[in-house]
């Protein structure tokens, strides 16, 4: 244990410090934002700060959750880098071909057509950027183009687009889309204007375009190989390291009988019951909203017929479809905490259960706030700067107002303090479960606290530091500390059983988290490959990311000694359907986010594939799939030892398990998957820009595949459903058997 400790501390301390090192040279290479942008001859194209503000029209509207910006966002609409850059590409070569030609530029004939393409690829990729007056100085052409892709945006953002599911108003003014369109054509200018003294954009040559051959650089090839390498080497080895430790989890002393069949809530556990019933109503509306933000893609104005994007519009149904799935899937997991606690301590501290109550009346403050200002910052309605501070963010995630923001830090705090100080009584007794609650309780204050990268920030950040902040949130909150979290409670409740050797639980969460750290640290950086980042961050990002994966590949193991457990010995049965869900993590954590995820991860694959649906595919099979799963887990997991002297109707929990998992398999298999890798042969063919366009993703064979959605996403939803009713019918007494 002592070696495995400061395996650990090393990890941590390393990886920590590599991720802090990127920051600062992410922060000293990012792209300019310029002050103004001129012409050669004096004419204004972005008026003094115009990027900055429109920056923040485009966050107070939905950012992120209304097309994409360097890839990253929602997939309905167009990415407005990749979209804008392509016409203005076209706008500028039809100028020259009809000033030259006397006829459009599709009209001219190979060798004209190559030469005006490589006299636009000096136009666009020569660096006229000023350092000493904080200028850009461009063609006059340059204006004229820009001018014809405002009026196209304007058209879009002002009178509505039902294929973009934009409605009319988006944006309130032509002086904010002046401002919108100069942070769409800055993003477009750093993905197609060449670093200083270098021959890559500040995107690496992110998006694909071919008209100014925009193509993947030599790093993301080479560092592409790099990866692979490593998870072949990782794998091996880990391999090997597991086939030489006895894979010997269960007990060799089982207990006859239920070690907690005399269990007693306290006054603090009986008040997490409300958690729970709160888990099943946001995961229920979650997945309302869910079904909302599909249909939009179809229909684009309305949910059949109903023209609800009056006051539901896209940006805000997607937005609170991604955040009520933090909020249910935290909420589940903080109340575990909460309800384990006391269990761990064997005493209930003072104050507990006031605290317990406290902190539920904050959660629901932050969530029905958060969502009232969201959708006051959407419809246009708050003023100023409010918007920043109690209405929409616009960044993916991390959309809630930054008032929202802190309030949901202070409650985490709140739950550090009070599920910290039962785990540090239970240290304190010192015995074999020490190691284990060390670990617990690390997780425990690691969520608490990291959540603190999301206030790193501020109204006019520049676009790449937010991106990097951003992803500590996304990646090191969500899918790192989370993730340990669950190791240490899932171990320690199969200890609490009697299911597991203590001995075993000890080496293998600490191991287990050492590995997973040490690809998922650095691994953030994979989310940042295109993202005004310098080339260090692709090959960091490549190789860590692979790593990440290494630990996945044995993951069947895990899920084997799960079923086991299930089975281990007669009483244990009635922990099946919680264990099962267990097991369903274990198989998303092989599939989504080890197989879709790697899928998506190494640079040339990224791409190409960055902000396509091959993105969802991994965001539902991995967030819903592992950390989803891993919620409803451990909430059936403390109502089963609430209710552990009344027997389940395991039947209905039976029915739902099947039913999620298979709808969520044909979700993905038969519409998501299919149409990334239709968008995939779009954007290696023709360009990213296209593989975004609505003339594509409104062609009839993607339209097939999205309505193909519909049968996987029914079963789905008929799974959830089943789910929020037994969690109710565990109150009602329907979802138990009637005593003997």
């Amino acid at each position: 244990m002592k070696k495995l400790w400061i395996a650990f501390i090393a990890v941590v301390a390393i990886s920590f410090a590599v991720l802090g090192w990127t920051g600062i040279k992410i922060y000293q290479e990012k792209p300019p934002l310029p002050e103004s942008v001129v012409t050669t001859d004096g004419q204004v194209i972005v008026a003094p700060g115009d990027v900055s503000e429109g920056q923040n029209v485009w966050q107070a509207m939905g950012g992120m959750e209304l097309g994409s910006i360097w890839g990253h966002g929602s997939y309905v609409a167009p990415d407005w880098s990749a979209d804008w850059l392509h016409r203005e590409c076209v706008f500028i070569l039809n100028k020259w071909s009809n000033n030259d030609f006397g006829i459009p530029f599709d009209n001219l004939h190979g060798e004209q057509q190559a030469a005006l393409e490589a006299r636009l690829k000096v136009l666009m990729r020569t660096n006229t950027y000023d350092e000493t007056t904080n200028r850009i100085v461009l063609d006059p052409v340059r204006k004229e183009a820009f001018e014809s892709n405002l009026a196209h945006y304007s058209d879009v953002f002002l009178r509505g687009n039902i294929e973009y599911a934009i409605p009319e108003g988006t944006v309130s003014s032509e002086a904010r889309m002046r401002q919108l369109a100069s942070f769409f054509f800055w993003t477009s200018w750093a993905a197609s204007t060449n670093r200083v003294d270098d021959d890559m954009t500040y995107t690496s040559n992110w998006p694909h375009e071919p008209l100014i051959d925009n193509v993947p650089t030599s790093d993301s090839i080479i560092w592409t190989g790099f990866s692979i390498i490593m998870l072949l080497g990782g794998i091996g080895l880990l391999v090997w390291f597991h086939a030489s430790r006895s894979n010997e989890v269960v007990s060799e002393q089982l207990p006859t009988e239920d070690p907690l069949i005399q269990f007693k809530a306290t006054p603090s556990q009986l008040a997490t019951i409300k958690y729970f019933w709160t888990v099943a109503g946001l995961f229920l509306l979650q997945m309302v909203m869910g079904v909302i933000s599909a249909h939009y893609g179809v229909e684009g104005d309305g949910f059949y017929g109903i023209p609800i994007d009056d006051w539901l519009p896209y940006s805000l149904a997607r937005t609170w479809h991604t955040q009520l799935g933090i909020f249910w899937i935290a909420t589940a997991w903080l109340a575990a905490g909460l309800f384990i606690g006391p269990a761990v301590s064997g005493t209930e501290p003072k104050y507990q259960r006031l605290g317990v109550n406290v902190l539920f009346g904050a959660l629901l403050v932050v969530v029905l706030g958060s969502f009232a200002g969201e959708w006051l910052s959407v419809k246009g309605y708050l003023g100023g700067d409010s918007w920043f501070y109690f209405g929409h963010q616009g960044y993916e995630y991390v959309d809630l107002g930054r008032v929202w923001q802190i309030a949901l830090l202070v409650g985490l705090i709140l739950w550090v303090t009070l599920v910290g100080r039962c785990i540090v009584q239970a240290i304190k007794k010192g015995g074999e479960e020490k190691p284990l609650l060390t670990m617990f309780f690390i997780s425990a204050v690691a969520i608490g606290s990291f959540y603190m990268a999301g206030l790193m920030w501020g109204k006019q950040t520049h676009l790449s530091m937010v991106e990097y902040w951003r992803w500590w949130v996304v990646h090191l909150w969500v899918e790192g500390f989370f993730e340990v979290f669950a190791t240490a409670v899932i171990a320690f409740l199969f200890a609490r059983l009697g299911l597991v050797r203590l001995k075993s639980a000890n080496t293998a969460v600490l191991f287990s988290t050492t590995i997973f750290l040490t690809g998922g640290i650095i691994g953030t950086l994979h989310h940042l490959y295109f993202a005004g980042t310098p080339t260090v961050v692709m090959a960091l990002g490549a190789v860590f990311s692979a790593l990440e994966v290494v630990p996945l590949t044995i993951i069947g193991f895990e899920a084997w000694d799960n079923i086991k457990l299930s089975r281990s010995t007669p009483w244990a049965t009635k922990y099946k359907w919680p264990i099962y869900f267990f097991v369903a993590v274990a198989f998303w954590n092989m599939v989504g986010a080890g197989l879709f995820g790697f899928m998506i991860n190494p640079p040339i694959a990224l791409y190409y594939m960055q902000g396509l649906n091959t993105t969802p595919v991994h965001a539902h099979t991995a967030l819903f799939g592992v950390y989803g799963m891993l919620g409803i887990g451990l909430m059936l997991f403390c109502l089963r030892v609430l209710y552990v002297k009344r027997d389940w109707k395991d039947n209905i929990l039976k029915f739902a398990f099947w039913t999620i998992n298979g709808g969520l398999s044909l979700m993905v298999l038969l519409s998501l998957l299919p149409i990334g890798f239709m968008q995939t042969w779009a954007s290696v063919e023709h360009g990213y820009w296209y593989a975004r366009s609505s003339e594509y993703l409104y062609s009839p064979a993607i339209t097939v595949l999205k309505w193909l959605r519909a049968p996987g996403d029914t079963i789905f939803a008929l799974g959830i459903l089943v789910v929020v009713l037994f969690i109710f019918g565990l109150a009602t007494g329907h979802s138990l058997k009637k005593s003997k």
